[in-house]
């Protein structure tokens, strides 16, 4: 039963869409505009990295919340609690009741939950995703990521209920990217220049 409340408790606080609201307070429909999806590179793209990054940072602290919410109310099994409550983050930020259930893709909740794991399975996943990132294919680094918690998770003698969530969290994870995987195959997936973005624009002579 406690993992059903946690679900619930985690759904609502995913259901926090931070690109939707960012992009209403700049009167835009994120949902409209550039892929259409409610996560953070398509904030970047519409409304800039700041933007951005503040949408990817609460996006992983809602679901690092969920984690610490459940786990503290459920002191019987506090860890699988907070997986749980972090799953549901996922579900609410992926299909928002409130958007006609169209929301992002949940890495950056996914990310939030493995601050619940921390440290070391979650530097391992961190540290590997964002050697990935810098290729510039933030779909690549989000399905490896989506692999490498499961596997982390495993290796670092985690429940094997918390392991077949995680792995069925990336499964969703691809079932979401699977317009990204079908151009990564044909060669036409875009690369995110992630450091361009980052560096200050050169000011005009």
């Amino acid at each position: 039963m406690f993992r059903i409340i946690c679900l619930v408790i985690g759904y609502f606080l995913g259901c926090i869409q931070t690109a939707y609201f960012m992009g209403k307070a700049n009167h835009v429909d994120i949902s409209k505009k550039g892929s259409g999806n409610l996560g953070t590179t398509n904030t970047v793209r519409v409304l800039g990295i700041k933007k951005g990054l503040f949408t990817f940072f609460c996006d992983v602290l809602k679901s690092a919340a969920a984690f610490y919410i459940c786990f503290f109310i459920f002191k019987q099994d506090p860890v699988v609690a907070g997986f749980y409550g972090s799953a549901g983050a996922i579900l609410g930020h992926d299909f928002p009741f409130f958007h006609g259930f169209k929301g992002g893709k949940g890495i950056a909740a996914m990310l939030g939950m493995m601050l619940g794991a921390f440290p070391f399975p979650a530097l391992i996943v961190y540290i590997i995703a964002i050697l990935i990132l810098l290729s510039g294919y933030v779909s690549i680094a989000s399905l490896s990521l989506s692999v490498l918690i499961p596997v982390t998770l495993y290796i670092s003698g985690y429940p094997s209920e918390v392991v077949a969530l995680t792995s069925a969290l990336a499964v969703l994870a691809f079932i979401k990217h699977r317009q990204n995987i079908k151009r990564l195959i044909s060669g036409t997936e875009s690369r995110f220049d992630i450091i361009g973005k980052l560096k200050p624009k050169k000011k005009e002579m």
